[in-house]
């Protein structure tokens, strides 16, 4: 379940990546006035990966994830 929520979180951040590459190619034909679409679509990006950061230091924090890491040794 947890890397479930982790994989739906990268994916709606490259999601909103891909996003503004479309309003970037889409909104740069022609003469015609940019609108906000791709900054738009690169602050949503922003903002989930502010709020994926801090909700895997919550879920370490909390003990839900765990590190799996190389041991120490002494």
């Amino acid at each position: 379940m947890k890397v479930l929520l982790i994989a739906l979180a990268f994916a709606a951040i490259i999601g909103s990546l891909a996003a503004a590459l479309y309003f970037m190619m889409k909104e740069g034909e022609g003469d015609k006035p940019k609108s906000g679409h791709m900054a738009r679509a690169l602050a949503f990006r922003v903002g989930f990966s502010i709020l994926l950061f801090i909700c895997i230091l919550l879920a370490w924090k909390f003990g839900y994830l765990r590190p799996t890491g190389i041991p120490l040794s002494g």
